[in-house]
């Protein structure tokens, strides 16, 4: 497989290039083994292996898992463990749809399909492997993304038509009353974004859920599904707000937007934020959750601009990750936030003590040149600054770091 050369979005910050380093010691990406990256426990199971070998960028890994269900690419620690995760889900719908109960649900659903449902496809579908678009191209880009997306939505919109589906039993069950909950429930039973972008998930659980429900029949899927105890380990686990298991689309939707409005965030921000780019429905909501966390900070509607500009799923992904490492400090207390920054597209903090807080959720770092060119940016100013960083620094990387006056904290990954 082809691994992607260019940086993932943790370079996005240090592309800014305010002046240049005299020592060009630089270092290139490294080849790591998994077992550094990711617990023992995920690194094989019943249905899937994560490859010995993962690429690095500088900043952030490359895994390839290989599964009964086909190959899956992750790009960084959080993607990997999601995938890990819905590879098993895939197996467990798998095993429900070779089940008597199954068949059942599908004779029940021709013989007697409810009103709401009769048109419904009812055949199953091939499944699609998609693996994620490269992001090194929006990086290339100087200064700040935010600005106005002006008329990008309608233009999206007329242009591009409706997002594809995933499969013809999803498209056509969207207006079935009752369906979008009952797919819910499947997810949270598998602990699993019901909106994730992973084609052959959505169109297995399409698949289990339509034979279920139609057919009329309670859907079980897992030993733990009796329980809340899935959706909290969901949410800890790769990051699924517990509440995205219990409103709808449109009920999350309605939610988000007040939330947003009651922040001060202008209407056409609201509705570029809802409508256009790549944000799923559950990047969308761990954005809005995160932002209400840091609810003293002002500077929240750069912020909201600046997811605006944002245009592959793996940039929304890494800002989301910085927001939650802010969020997550401000919640336990170790930092008390009173403004956001933009910092080129990635976002930051000014803490009660004046200190300048830059989160970085990246892997693993080398001391690149574009490093090294963020290290000494003088556009900061002369507020002290903290690097919070998830995953690991390289010994050059961190020795040119605090060389040029910078804080490094180890964090968590949100």
């Amino acid at each position: 497989m082809k691994i992607m050369q260019l940086p993932a979005l943790a370079a996005l910050a240090f592309l800014q290039c305010a002046s240049a380093q005299a020592d060009a010691g630089y270092e290139s990406g490294v080849l790591l083994n998994a077992s550094v990256l990711l617990p023992a426990d995920l690194l094989r199971g019943e249905s899937h292996r994560v490859r010995d070998h993962v690429a690095t960028d500088g900043y952030l890994a490359h895994f390839e898992i290989d599964s009964d269900f086909g190959t899956f690419d992750a790009i960084g620690v959080p993607q990997a463990k999601r995938r890990i995760a819905e590879i098993a889900a895939i197996k467990k719908l798998v095993e429900t749809s070779k089940g008597d109960l199954f068949a059942e649900g599908l004779r029940r659903s021709v013989e007697q399909p409810i009103d709401a449902v009769k048109n419904i496809v009812t055949h199953p579908v091939e499944s699609v492997k998609q693996a994620p678009a490269t992001v090194g191209h929006f990086f290339t880009k100087v200064g700040s993304a935010i600005g106005r997306a002006g008329g990008k939505v309608k233009d999206s919109i007329e242009n591009d038509g409706p997002p594809p589906s995933g499969s013809e039993i999803g498209q056509s069950a969207r207006n079935a009353a009752g369906f979008d909950k009952a797919k819910l429930d499947t997810a949270r039973q598998l602990g699993v974004d019901p909106y994730s972008d992973n084609t052959r998930l959505q169109e297995e659980m399409d698949k289990v859920t339509w034979a279920f429900f139609a057919g009329g029949l309670p859907l079980r899927v897992g030993a733990a599904v009796a329980s809340a105890g899935v959706a909290v380990a969901a949410t800890n686990m790769i990051g699924i707000p517990a509440d995205t298991y219990a409103l709808t689309e449109s009920e999350l939707a309605l939610r988000d937007g007040r939330s947003l409005a009651a922040m001060g965030i202008s209407d056409e921000d609201i509705k570029t934020f809802q409508l256009y780019g790549p944000l799923s429905t559950t990047r969308r909501h761990r954005i809005v959750l995160a932002l209400e966390t840091l609810a003293d900070a002002k500077g929240r509607g750069l912020i909201i601009r600046q997811v605006n500009a944002l245009e592959t799923p793996e940039q929304a992904d890494f800002l989301i990750a910085a927001l939650s490492i802010l969020a997550e400090r401000q919640r336990s207390g170790d930092a008390s936030y009173g403004s956001l920054k933009v910092l080129g597209r990635l976002p930051g903090a000014i803490s009660s003590n004046g200190e300048l807080h830059v989160p970085a959720p990246v892997d693993h770092v080398t001391w690149a040149e574009e490093v090294a060119h963020f290290a000494g940016r003088d556009d900061l100013g002369t507020t002290p600054k903290v690097l919070l960083h998830t995953g690991r620094l390289s010994q050059a990387a961190t020795h040119g770091l605090t060389a040029a006056g910078w804080k490094i904290a180890a964090v968590p990954y949100p």
